[in-house]
This record gives structure tokens, C-alpha cells and sequence, in this order.
């Protein structure tokens, strides 16, 4: 993705199973859990670089010892941060008391972070500040060892005033209206109401305080809680609780928006937001990784006991795409093929684009998260060639010479590492033309691989704002003289604000959307603008079940080659010599390539939770009254 934009964030959980003298006797250290931890939190920092967090468990301690801690980074480098803080504390423990080398037990006792339940987060911050306090783990503190919650996720929720509201109405007084707060004291709540209504049943029983607490512990139910909580909750989560004394869950939203892998054996139970992770840290085979199931929450009891349990019923599956074409990492053997199938298929709309003259054309990439749709286009490319020399041999094979067959199998696709990053250049001067200057030089060319009579054929992970494009991409493309550039984006027109966690929650900053307002104006059709604002504004006091996206009538009238063409227009420099056209993938190959995440609320305005229709409607009418604020 050429254009920079937040996204996402990462969880790690992982349970110990055994003792830590097992891990110490088999793998050498007690720190088994921290080290995996720190690999499986390094294995994501793809998704989230604005902040870390790790929190630990240890179980069955006495009263009087510590047994949670936690530690954040908003550094830049913050998994980097966070660990080196957890090495040096361990160090200095280790430091002033030899004889913890070798005893587990002592260790466990005495140094932090060292126990059997592990929490981790990278984070992006979709908006907000960046402070230390929006790090993830959140902690909700109790005297009581079971009240102790401690929360952490990848999710962002439409609708948190009127979650924030009904923690009013339930006699609380939420420090922030912050999604992460409002749900960790939901949780919260629910998790104090049944302590209370297990304790009133122990004391009919006739237990004590300090016997009712390993009953209560042990007879928690954690689906009921998380049921409780979870009603009215609108968004994609995939979210992570620990509990004081030991157990855990992990619960994924109904329509499965966010993603969560886990797996299981008789040592370990690990939770990540990517299979590769897991499959990388623990040497584990693809087929062993499962997905959890959409609205179910994986549980872990503190005795060990590991079930997976509806919390809501599942809805369509609606799984982010945008983890298939850019979010996630490549590794995934499923997720590299449907990226390199992402390319093929576009293939047909770049031939109509270079009347099938593959041999003027040089294809290439940008930035380096494409390179693998890359492969796909080259491969589909030289399909393409190979078809073309059989019927040519074919329909001439009484007339070829040995050498005129040499000459003609000797053509090959063209491709060449055209665009390469340059070290990150700091736009220090604050005047505008100074620093676009800058900004076009973020790239470097190569030159000399490409001919005045070549199309230049660069294909991208998708195209959000268009700034980079605009700025410095096609700008330097143009130095090298093509006849024409011809920029492939493998996924859709990105035409609506997302709300479930990618950084997009503005209209007016999505580049169809104003390639759409300009046909409009162009056309005299820019009345229904005002006519969409009226839909959107009579909506307002509605239900979010009600509300309808209007906002798909501004693309109505256009077929979507119309809008890219005009994208291309208003992204084409007047500096640029080269004829520049610009390519989307459709949306109905989008679905052939990545047939089990379909979620596309992005590119067609179907929206997977109620919410998202009174998002995008607030949005355009944000952008309408011209007001800079987000739509939640």
C-alpha cells in the first residue's frame, strides 16, 4: 500500500499447561513462556508499531506476593522497549540473588513477568492519542484476586457512546469514552456481579470469605459473563481477558471481522491474530492452527480445561479482506496464493490497457507488499505469451526456420525492479511546496531498463488517498520516459470509511470518493449530493437496524471505469508526459481470490454489523456540513 495508513492491531496469548520445572527440565529455562512470548509478539509487528504491551499471570501464589504484572511501550520501538525493560528486571533479580540460577520455584516466587499466563499487544492507533495509557494491556485492579481483569484486543466498536452511556445507566463513572475502557468495564461489571451472586451462594453453604474465593475462582463461568457483556455491542473484535487467579479467554466478534488463530496440545495453548505466527514460533504444521469460530470465545480455565463456546450467534462471515490483500503477512500459504491470484486476475484488464503488447511493456512493482500480487500478474503475463507463440507456431509451422522458432520462444515478459524506497526523508521545511518536493523524492528509479515506446506497468496493494501516487510515484515513473504508465491496484475502489479498525474513517479522504463528486459537478448530477445529505440527516434518530447507506448513491451513476479514469486524471501531475491510466481490481475477483474472507464493506458499502450504515451516513454528513471530526 503505497499510501501510509494504520490498521489493525496484533494479540498473543499463550497458557503454560505444565509447571514451569517442565519447561526449565526440557527446554532449559523457567523463561519458556517470555521468550515465545517476545517471538510471538516480534512475528506481528507488522501490526501495530505505535506501541506494545505484555502482561503475566503466575498461578496459585500466597497472599502477600505478587502475582500480575504488566509492562508498556509507546517507544519507538516498543516490542524492543518492552522486553529489554522484562530482561533487565529479570537480570538485576538474577544479578543480586545466585541462588535463584537453578531453582524454578524461587524464581517464580521472586522475579516478575516469570509465570503460566501471558498476554501480549502490538498496536496501531487508529486515532486518539499515542500516550501510554492508550497501550493495551488495560488492567482493571481488584483486591480480590478473581476481580482482577486484564484486557487487551484487536477491535474497535461503532457505537461507544451508547456503550458508554449504559455504564452510566448501571451506576459507574468511566474515566474515558474510549471503546477499550467501555468494554473492559462491561466485562468488569458483569465478572463483579457474578463473584457476588457465587460468594451469596457460598455463604449459604456456610464458607468463609477465604474458603468462598478457590470456589468462586473455580466456578466463574466465563461464557456467561462475556454473553452478558457482549449484548449490544456493535463492531470486529478479537479480544483477550485474563483474570487474576488464572483464567482466560479469547472471544471473536459474530461476523468474524477480526481474525484469531489458536492452538492446542498438551503443553501449551497459544492465541495469535496470524497462523504463520503460531506455525513459525512453535514449529507446528498449517493444518493444526485453527481459526476460532466467529462470535465464540475460546476459554481457559485455570485447572487447564480448554473449551470453545458461543457467546453470540455467528452472522454471515463477513472476515476483513484488506487482512488478505495487505494487512497480514505473506507467509500464510493461503494468503500468498490468493495474493498471487489477485494479480492474475487482473491480468485481462491490463492487456486491454496495452492492446496486448506485452512486448513494449515492462511490469514492475510498488512498494515491496506487492511484490507477491507482482508474481501473480507475471505469471498470468507469460501464460498470456506462451498461448500467443503456440498459435503462432501453429498457424506458421510449414514456414519456420529453426532460428525465426529460436527468435520467437527467446521472448519473454518483461519485468525489472523499476522503483526503489529511499531511506525515510524528513519533510522539515513546513512550507507546502518544499515539502512536496520532498515527498516526490521518497522513491528512487532505475534507470536505463525502460524504452520511449514501453508501458510501464506498476501494480500496488490498493490505492486509498492517492497522495503518494500523486506526489512521488508517477512523477518519478515519468522520469524514465514510458509511453504510458499504467498503475494496477489489487484490490477495489476503496469508496467507504471503514469503522472496525483501519485508519480510514473519512470520506472526503478517499480518492473515488472525490473522483465521484467531480463527475457529479461535471455532469450537473451534483444535486444528489444534497439529496443524500437529506436521506442521511432524516435517519439520524433512527435505530441502527433501520438505517440504510445512502451513500452508495453517489457512485450510482457512474460505471466504476468512469470513476478510474477520473482518478487517473486527478492524480496525473501536469508535469507528466506519459499518458497515465489506472487500474482496479473488481470486486467479484477480489472474491474469487480470497473466497473465505469477503467482508468488502470498503469497496461496495455492505456493511457486516447495523452500525456501519449510521457510520458511513454520520461520515458524509461530516463531510457535508464540513465538519473535521470522525463518524464514531
Amino acid at each position: 500500500m503505497s499510501d501510509a495508513i494504520k490498521h489493525e492491531c496484533g494479540i498473543a496469548f499463550l497458557r503454560l499447561l505444565k509447571p514451569l520445572e517442565f519447561y526449565k527440565k526440557k527446554y532449559g529455562t523457567a523463561f519458556y513462556g517470555i521468550q515465545k512470548m517476545y517471538l510471538l509478539m516480534e512475528k506481528q509487528h507488522n501490526r501495530g508499531q505505535d506501541g506494545a504491551g505484555f502482561a503475566s499471570i503466575k498461578l496459585d501464589m500466597e497472599p502477600g506476593e505478587r502475582y500480575i504484572s504488566r509492562v508498556r511501550s509507546n517507544d519507538a520501538q516498543p516490542i524492543q522497549d518492552v522486553f529489554a525493560q522484562i530482561n533487565e528486571r529479570v537480570n538485576e533479580e538474577m544479578a543480586l540473588h545466585p541462588e535463584y540460577a537453578d531453582n524454578v520455584a524461587l524464581q517464580k516466587q521472586n522475579i516478575p513477568y516469570v509465570g503460566e499466563v501471558f498476554l501480549g499487544h502490538v498496536r496501531y492507533g487508529t486515532f486518539g492519542k499515542n500516550s501510554i495509557e492508550s497501550v493495551h494491556p488495560f488492567l482493571r485492579q481488584n483486591n480480590w484476586m478473581h476481580r482482577n481483569l486484564i484486557v487487551a484486543g484487536n477491535f474497535n466498536m461503532t457505537n461507544v457512546k451508547e456503550l458508554f452511556s449504559s455504564l452510566i445507566e448501571l451506576g459507574q463513572h468511566p474515566k474515558e469514552m474510549a471503546d477499550t475502557v467501555t468494554v473492559m468495564e462491561k466485562i468488569g461489571h458483569f465478572l463483579d456481579d457474578e463473584v457476588t451472586d457465587l460468594y451469596h451462594e457460598c455463604k449459604m453453604n456456610g464458607l468463609s470469605k477465604r474458603e468462598a474465593s478457590p470456589v468462586i475462582a473455580e466456578k466463574l463461568e466465563i461464557a456467561k459473563i462475556l454473553r452478558r457483556a457482549s449484548k449490544g455491542w456493535d463492531g470486529g473484535y478479537a479480544m483477550a481477558g485474563l483474570l487474576g487467579h488464572g483464567d482466560a479467554f479469547v472471544f471473536r466478534d459474530p461476523a468474524g471481522i477480526r481474525p484469531a488463530y489458536f492452538y492446542q496440545d498438551d503443553e501449551i495453548v497459544v492465541v495469535a491474530s496470524e497462523r504463520p505466527v503460531i506455525q513459525t514460533v512453535f514449529n507446528i504444521d498449517f493444518e493444526k492452527v485453527q481459526e476460532l469460530t466467529p462470535g465464540h470465545a475460546l476459554i481457559i480455565k485455570k485447572n487447564g480445561k480448554v473449551t470453545e463456546e458461543e457467546i453470540i450467534t455467528p452472522t454471515v462471515k463477513k472476515a476483513c479482506s484488506f487482512e488478505r490483500i495487505y494487512f497480514s503477512r505473506g507467509s500464510d500459504a493461503e494468503i500468498y496464493q490468493e495474493r498471487k491470484n489477485l494479480g492474475k486476475l487482473i491480468l485481462p484488464a491490463v492487456l486491454d490497457a496495452i492492446d496486448n503488447d506485452t512486448d513494449n511493456t515492462v511490469f514492475s512493482y510498488i512498494p515491496n507488499t506487492a511484490e507477491t500480487s507482482f508474481y501473480g500478474i507475471v505469471e498470468a503475463a507469460q501464460d498470456f505469451l506462451n498461448q500467443r507463440k503456440n498459435n503462432f507456431i501453429l498457424a506458421n509451422k510449414d514456414t519456420l526456420t529453426k532460428e525465426s522458432l529460436q527468435e520467437l520462444l527467446a521472448v519473454k515478459i518483461r519485468t525489472e525492479k523499476v522503483a526503489i524506497k529511499d531511506a525515510k526523508l524528513r519533510t522539515f521545511i513546513t512550507e507546502d511546496s518544499s515539502r512536496n518536493d520532498l515527498v516526490a523524492h521518497v522513491y528512487d528509479v532505475t534507470y536505463g531498463v525502460i524504452k520511449p515506446t514501453d508501458n510501464l506497468v506498476i501494480i500496488d496493494d490498493s490505492i486509498v488517498r492517492g497522495t503518494t501516487l500523486k506526489m512521488s510515484i508517477i512523477k518519478m515513473m515519468d522520469r524514465l520516459k514510458p509511453k504510458s504508465i499504467i498503475v494496477v491496484s489489487s484490490a477495489p475502489q476503496i469508496r467507504y470509511p471503514d469503522c472496525y479498525g483501519i485508519d480510514m474513517a473519512k470520506l472526503e479522504g478517499l480518492v473515488a470518493f472525490q473522483a465521484a463528486l467531480e463527475l457529479l459537478k461535471e455532469r450537473n448530477l451534483y444535486h444528489i449530493v444534497d439529496e443524500v445529505y437529506k436521506k442521511c440527516k432524516a435517519q439520524e434518530n433512527m435505530r441502527d437496524s433501520e438505517v440504510v447507506n445512502y451513500v452508495n448513491e453517489i457512485y450510482a451513476p457512474f460505471h466504476p471505469q468512469e470513476i478510474s479514469d477520473k482518478i487517473a486524471i486527478m492524480l496525473t501531475d501536469v508535469s507528466v508526459k506519459a499518458e497515465v491510466k489506472i487500474i482496479f481490481q473488481t470486486v467479484e475477483n477480489l472474491h474469487i481470490a480470497c473466497p473465505k474472507n469477503l467482508g468488502d464493506w470498503y469497496f461496495t458499502g455492505d456493511y457486516p454489523t447495523p452500525g456501519g450504515n449510521r457510520v458511513v451516513n454520520r461520515a458524509f454528513m461530516n463531510f457535508y456540513e464540513g465538519k473535521d471530526a470522525r463518524a464514531y
